[in-house]
């Protein structure tokens, strides 16, 4: 028996979820706010997609496991990718907090990979530059709320059991690369029926009771339901899985609240999307062309996958609605017991240098990081603003030529070691202000019983899923391809950045913990070379928050157009519009029911919920509007509502501005099934 918590007899277990902006019930990140708090969301790399309301709140949840003899913690949070400073604060404060208990070789931090969370939490200038620099307001909180998720999980764990379910899930997910897959021997092709990995695997977590406490869920899928044009914060599709599982089994609690919690984990995901109806070019609705994903007209910019919904929303439920439902049924399935003991091993690697036994006479070496010009095409899920095409193995003078005047020409070495990728970013030999690329990274292996759980610092392709991938984990170091896809040189391919035996130096160093684990000798293994903890030339592009204005004769939180008087149940989204500044810790949204017989109004909605829309826009003279939308779900029971918003806003005065709070409140509406309201 593997959960539960170090308490009386038995092993133990618990999970628990956080608000990444540090609020009751589970941990999410904060969202929206003046100026964009969190600057441009990360993932499409578009400085021009800053972050202005909130579709769904970012949980962090975490799960620990201890058998008596070991513990591992491992926490799925809803964010774009583990930073390697983000895992070090994170290991920074739980040091403070707990001493030895959770430490680099027992704790692992996964990112779902949603493209509409917050940036500015790296220090390394590739991302600094795409994200608006390193921002404290975006990284406090998220160490703050994986912090308090663990928290949560460590005082209240309890014996428990753990039972294992795989199964596949269809229609969710499709190859964008299969030229690039089909690179890959035929043999090792054979081996699998898709261009995809469609396992779903699940870990149940029960009390010694059998009554459920949580799970958690490996599915290999982008988060990008949600597009490049999108403007909120959204967990996407997973987030939403997980939403929907946490609802179900916490039937009348609010998002974020009530004892079970539903991780749903990245996984082999690299060369999967879930925009299923696949790339088309928008302006002629033809196919794009196979090998390079470009049209006629227009190149790779006209060329994009749609999902298979209406709109980014609409494909962002269904994908969602179809991983939570084959995650339940596996759930309710699962009777195999996870039984045996925890085993984990860690080390620190130079990925730059590692040399990699091909064969039995020669080897190979791994690279100086460096991105290729086919990285700069983006992927069909969100392509580049620029002339680059996928697949390209030449470069282009005209961008070379900027290149070598910018930030210089690639070594010799640099370029011979990384061939036949053209190299754009030669981000190896990049050291101003800081590295532009990581040298040091995480290799991690947690066993549970009879579950090997590997966490990937960064997106694996479809070939490299033999066990439970723990995807974007720990660091992110971009793609890791297959040997033969990297020739291909599309996307995942240009932004393997080690080189093209990547791949191979992560089997070997894998292997090597495994056999470490095999033979009892983990304690012999090296630690490896510390990674940086850079404390100076952190810049920040991202200007400071602004004092708030308003119109004369008007107060913040004022609704400026109000609701109607009745809604319907179906097809109805009621909206208010108000003056808005931000709001820290807590929701900015309720939308509340009148009870009757207590003459009180019960919250049924935050702006955690997937019924509800915030939406900021900063005006003229720094005065700020928000919208608040509340699509009415058919089982919204009828009767009388009203939406609620809250806020700060932050006035000028000597010495330092002061922050106040208002809160704006609707008229109250009615919810009926006809407007015929009696």
């Amino acid at each position: 028996m593997l959960l539960s918590e170090p308490s009386s007899g038995g092993s133990q277990t618990h999970s628990s979820a956080g608000n990444l902006t540090p609020k009751s019930g589970r941990v999410p990140d904060g969202a929206g706010g003046p100026d964009n708090v969190y600057g441009v969301s990360m993932g499409y790399a578009n400085p021009q997609q800053t972050a202005a309301g909130i579709h769904t709140r970012l949980y962090s949840r975490a799960f620990i496991i201890d058998d008596r003899r070991r513990r591992v913690l491992f926490v799925t949070a809803d964010v774009g990718m583990i930073s390697q400073r983000l895992r070090l604060e994170v290991l920074q404060a739980l040091q403070v907090k707990y001493g030895d208990l959770y430490r680099q070789d027992n704790v692992v931090l996964s990112g779902t990979h949603t493209h509409s969370g917050p940036a500015g939490y790296f220090q390394y200038t590739l991302f600094m530059i795409t994200s608006k620099g390193y921002i404290k307001s975006s990284i406090e909180p998220l160490v703050n709320g994986i912090v308090k998720s663990i928290d949560r999980a460590h005082s209240n764990m309890k014996p428990g059991r753990i039972y294992r379910s795989t199964g596949e899930l269809g229609d969710s997910s499709l190859n964008r690369s299969p030229h690039s897959y089909l690179n890959n021997p035929e043999d090792e092709r054979h081996r699998y029926k898709q261009n995809t990995d469609k396992q779903v695997t699940v870990l149940k977590f029960t009390d010694l009771d059998g009554d459920g406490i949580g799970m958690l869920s490996w599915f290999a899928v982008h988060a990008v339901s949600m597009n490049y044009t999108n403007r909120m914060v959204s967990s996407d599709n997973m987030g939403y899985a997980s939403y929907l599982m946490e609802q179900d089994k916490n039937p009348g609690e609010l998002p974020g609240q009530g004892g079970f919690v539903a991780g749903f984990s990245s996984s082999n995901l690299g060369d999967v999307s879930p925009n299923t109806k696949g790339p088309h070019c928008v302006n002629t609705g033809l196919p794009c062309d196979y090998l390079n994903s470009s049209c006629p007209v227009g190149g790779t910019k006209l060329c994009k996958a749609f999902g298979p919904g209406e709109d980014m929303f609409d494909s962002t439920r269904i994908i969602g609605h179809n991983i939570y439902r084959k995650a339940k049924e596996l759930y309710g399935s699962a009777v195999e017991e996870v039984t045996g003991f925890l085993h984990f091993a860690h080390q620190w690697v130079n990925m730059t240098d590692v040399t990699v036994q091909i064969n039995s006479t020669h080897t190979a070496t791994t690279c100086k990081p460096a991105l290729g010009h086919s990285f700069a095409a983006g992927t069909t899920d969100g392509g580049g603003d620029l002339n680059f095409t996928q697949g390209a193995v030449e470069g282009d003078p005209f961008w070379d030529g900027i290149r070598d005047a910018l930030v210089g020409k690639p070594s010799n070495q640099t370029q011979a070691c990384h061939h036949p990728k053209p190299i754009l970013f030669s981000t190896g030999e990049m050291n101003k202000p800081l590295p532009w690329h990581p040298e040091v990274v995480d290799v991690q292996i947690i066993i549970l019983g009879s579950v090997a759980v590997v966490p990937v610092p960064g997106e694996m392709t479809i070939d490299l899923g033999t066990v439970v991938i723990a995807g974007l984990s720990n660091i992110y170091t971009h793609y890791i391809t297959t040997y033969e896809e990297y020739q291909v040189q599309r996307y995942e391919g240009a932004s393997t950045i080690y080189g093209p035996h990547t791949l191979s130096a992560y089997l070997q160093k894998y292997r090597g913990l495994a056999r470490a684990i095999a033979q009892d000798r983990v304690s012999e293994l090296p630690v490896g070379p510390q990674p940086p903890f850079f404390q100076n030339n952190l810049i920040s592009l991202l200007a400071a928050a602004g004092v708030d204005g308003k119109p004369e004769n008007s107060s913040f939180g004022d609704v400026l157009d109000q609701v109607l008087p009745v809604y319907r149940q179906v097809g109805h989204t009621a909206s208010l519009r108000a003056l808005y500044f931000t709001h820290r810790d807590k929701t900015f949204v309720t939308v509340e029911i009148y009870d009757n017989r207590t003459n009180t109004w019960e919250v049924v909605y935050t702006d955690a919920s997937w019924e509800t829309r915030f939406h900021w826009l900063k005006g003229s003279n720094r005065q700020s509007n928000s919208t608040v939308e509340w699509h009415i779900p058919p089982a919204a029971p009828s009767g009388s509502y009203r939406i609620r918003h809250f806020g700060h806003y932050m006035l000028r005065r000597f010495p330092q501005p002061i922050i106040n709070p208002y809160e704006g409140v609707s008229d109250v509406f009615e919810v009926a099934a006809s407007f015929y309201y009696q």
